[in-house]
């Protein structure tokens, strides 16, 4: 790493988490790399977020909902650009000049890691390529992402995360069960990309540890097709030991039973029972012990045999009292269960909260001054992720980091500005 580097830009306090030093050079967009990025970010690296320089990255325009500004009005930063690029600095570079091309080239130079999710070849024609770019940093770490990878049939194709989702197998298993006349359904949230970048991070961080021992950089090819069908996990297993695919179960599990949702009084509530044991003190608790000495649900393997059977059956119990009443008498024999909560429920939530999963940072277009974001879950004991930075608006950081790393002049870098090389924005 290079840890003897000033880490710290004109506006901005010195990182100190495990990646102190580490420097990375940011060519992705949209989901998958910022979100890879972020998590480099959170653990203290310096990160240089290259956009467009006037459209930026293409999430800003993803919305509503977008950050209420000082008038009250709606700014440029949407919701879903704010939620995976806290912790870097933007530069607006024009990629389709030489000019621009060369930029990042001599920012490679200075960097540890370059992350990019472009077509595949695409770089490489520009001469950003992780050919081009270790002939002048042999220790550089070159991590792709693409949405199939840079072998194959499907290499040249463009990939989204509902259309990996789609193709992964993850919808054919998620969703109520077609006897319910339930459809494939995609999670709620871009589920393939912010795996597959938590996957380009991992990646990252033992390539790193191998250059640390040999002093050779790597090239890292992840996709979202490979990452999806990678945590396919017990599912995925499931198939390839009976040849069977496995059914939509809606809330249920499709090896554990009970393990979904039950009707209350009032609301729905979540019930995961593990073992048997806990099920004998499930049937206790809701006065129904007499299924916990059926023959047919006495084992879980009975119990997900028997699932038709059984559920209607602890249903007609579960629905005498509210959720909560459920919760605290589940909770005190050592039964696991919790409310369906909506987001607000999850951030006002006094353990989300305690935990630090709701944070704010100073942002100087916030109607407030705030914006919120959702924390980091990574609890170091001696290293810390820090927060040192709310998502930056377009091209704000391009005069610090273009003087800083390339010392430039401030008369050269109006000039590059001028001639639409580089955008300032609120430099």
């Amino acid at each position: 790493m290079n840890s003897s580097r000033d880490s710290e830009l004109h506006h901005s306090p010195a990182p100190n988490g495990p990646l102190d030093g580490l420097v990375v050079l940011d060519l992705s967009r949209i989901l998958a790399g910022p979100t890879c990025t972020q998590l480099l970010g959170d653990m203290g690296a310096e990160v240089i977020k290259v956009e467009h320089p006037t459209r930026g990255d293409d999430t800003r325009r993803w919305g509503p909902p977008f950050l209420k500004g000082k008038n009250g009005g709606e700014t440029s930063e949407s919701a879903y650009y704010l939620s995976s690029n806290r912790n870097k600095h933007s530069i607006g570079i024009d990629m389709r000049s030489e000019e621009g091309v060369q930029i990042l080239k001599d920012l490679a130079t200075k960097a540890d890691v370059v992350i990019e999710n472009f077509k595949v070849g695409d770089l490489a024609r520009k001469g950003l390529g992780y050919d081009d770019l270790r002939e002048h940093n042999q220790s550089l770490i070159y991590c792709s992402l693409t949405g199939f990878g840079q072998t194959g049939p499907y290499a040249h194709r463009a990939g989204y995360d509902a259309l990996i989702q789609a193709m992964g197998g993850i919808m054919s298993i998620t969703g109520q069960s077609e006897a319910e006349g339930g459809q494939p359904t995609k999670i709620g949230v871009g589920i393939a990309d912010v795996m597959c970048g938590m996957y380009a991070c991992n990646a990252i961080l033992a390539a790193l540890h191998h250059r640390t021992k040999s002093g050779e950089g790597q090239h890292i090819d992840i996709s979202l097709l490979d990452s999806q069908v990678a945590w396919l996990i017990n599912q995925g297993l499931s198939y390839l030991t009976d040849g069977k695919n496995p059914e939509r179960l809606g809330n249920a599990h499709p090896t554990i039973v009970p393990y979904e949702t039950f009707p209350a009084s009032d609301k729905d509530f979540m019930v995961a029972v593990g073992n048997d044991a806990q099920y004998m003190r499930f049937c206790q608790t809701l006065g129904c012990v007499e299924l916990s000495t059926d023959p047919r649900f006495t084992t879980n393997a009975e119990r997900v045999r028997n699932r038709a059977e059984l559920i209607p059956l602890l249903r007609q119990f579960t629905i005498k009292h509210s959720a909560e009443h459920w919760a605290g008498e589940l909770e005190a024999v050592g039964v696991p269960c919790g409310p369906v909560n909506d987001l607000e429920g999850v951030f006002n939530d006094p353990q989300i909260l305690h935990r630090g999963m709701k944070i704010s940072l100073p942002h100087a277009q916030s109607q407030t001054g705030q914006v919120d974001l959702i924390g980091n879950p990574i609890k170091y004991s001696r290293t810390p992720v820090t927060y040192r930075k709310a998502p930056p608006t377009l091209g704000e950081d391009s005069l610090s980091v273009l003087s800083k790393y390339l010392q430039k002049s401030k008369e050269e870098i109006d000039d590059l500005a001028a001639r639409g090389v580089v955008s300032l924005g609120d430099s």
